[in-house]
């Protein structure tokens, strides 16, 4: 779990406590007034609460930082429907959200809910994925480098031969962003060859990064191709789920990608049924998502935000201080980029250590001596 200074957590949370709240004559804040926690309310709209990570990571340090800022906390779950999470952040906001953490479900589909709320003077914070506007304040891990590992790790083990792509969602930048990373580490496009004799026999976006719609995407990548497929560039671990199960099916044990750290993924490396998962440690971002707010919260301006000072060092920003992003659209939105890692089964032991996942769950029918983490 993230480890906290205490004095650097109790001085912070008593400067955005003073800046959300009321003050009392002569410039005090009126003590045990609970008007902080109702001045500082963030609202927090996900786009599919049931991903594992959110439950797990992301909206627990993302509360535990909210409430140390002397803030509340209000969530809403579009249940992955675009125009449930309009309703939902329009919901939000009528309870009197200060300010907004949006996890999009369609980058453009949301944008009419970023008008309302730049409309009523609420900031919002795109988190994990990107939105595109300039009013925006954008908390992500590194997603082109996210890519950027997944292809360095299996080009490790698979040099050349038959590659398939497997993306997330054409609603959700990220999906590009990984691939983009994908390319920048030496993975063709689609029908060519790079030098290496790596070839991208088939490629294809998948509805919702969901693991059944994955699964038959890989099943047409191996009808399509006479089951002749070296590795498998799956975008994300759920995704990977549905990967592997069509792999499976047919007999094949190839080198697999994946993000996300998710507890199956993890055991699957350790397996060697998976080769890597990218992990981008939610703890961190949750952390700083609700440290954000509560900044934003106390008329910070967006330029003048600051991540947290405690994150841990493999997953921090290269600048702590907000930083601008130019998005795919051409927009720039400030920005705090964190930093992702590639977990194989060399290291897989750093999520245990690190509290994200349990020793018996990652090395659950694993061989004695075959990956150092389980023993």
């Amino acid at each position: 779990m993230i480890t906290r200074r205490l004095a650097v957590v109790v001085a912070g949370a008593m400067i955005i406590l003073s800046a959300c709240s009321n003050n009392a004559p002569g410039g005090s804040a009126a003590a045990g007034s609970g008007v902080a926690a109702t001045d500082c309310k963030v609202g927090v709209s996900w786009n599919n609460y049931s991903q594992e990570r959110w439950k797990k990571a992301d909206e627990p340090a993302m509360q535990k930082a909210i409430a140390a800022g002397g803030g509340s906390y209000i969530r809403a779950d579009a249940n992955d429907k675009a125009e449930q999470q309009l309703t939902d952040i329009d919901s939000l906001i009528n309870q009197g959200a200060k300010v907004l953490i949006v996890l999009a479900k369609d980058d453009k589909g949301i944008l009419p809910a970023i008008a309302k709320a730049k409309t009523a003077g609420i900031p919002v914070i795109a988190d994990d994925r990107l939105i595109e506007d300039e009013s925006t304040f954008y908390i992500t891990f590194d997603n082109k480098k996210v890519g950027t590992l997944m292809a360095e790790s299996l080009i490790k083990v698979a040099p050349k031969g038959n590659y398939a792509v497997i993306l997330g969602a054409d609603t959700d930048p990220n999906s590009a962003f990984l691939r983009s990373g994908m390319t920048d580490a030496g993975i063709p496009k689609l029908n060519e060859t790079n030098p290496a004799g790596i070839k991208v026999v088939f490629e294809k976006n998948t509805d919702n990064w969901d693991t059944t719609n994955a699964k038959n995407n890989m099943e047409a990548a191996l009808n399509a191709n006479a089951n002749k497929i070296d590795a498998v560039l799956s975008e994300n671990d759920s995704m990977a789920t549905g990967v592997v199960q069509a792999l499976s099916a047919v007999g094949l044990k190839i080198p697999v990608s994946g993000q996300d750290g998710d507890t199956a993924a993890l055991n699957r490396v350790a397996l060697g049924t998976q080769t890597v998962s990218v992990w981008k440690n939610a703890f961190a971002l949750g952390e700083t998502a609700g440290s954000v707010a509560v900044q934003l919260c106390a008329k910070t301006a967006m330029t003048a935000v600051k991540a947290p000072s405690d994150l841990p060092a493999a997953a921090a920003p290269a600048s702590l201080t907000a930083t601008p992003f130019t998005t795919p659209g051409g927009k720039t939105v400030q920005s705090i980029i964190l930093t992702p890692t590639a977990i194989t089964k060399d290291n897989v032991k750093d999520t245990i250590d690190a509290g994200w996942a349990t020793k018996d769950a990652v090395c659950a029918g694993v061989p004695a001596g075959s990956t150092p983490a389980c023993g």
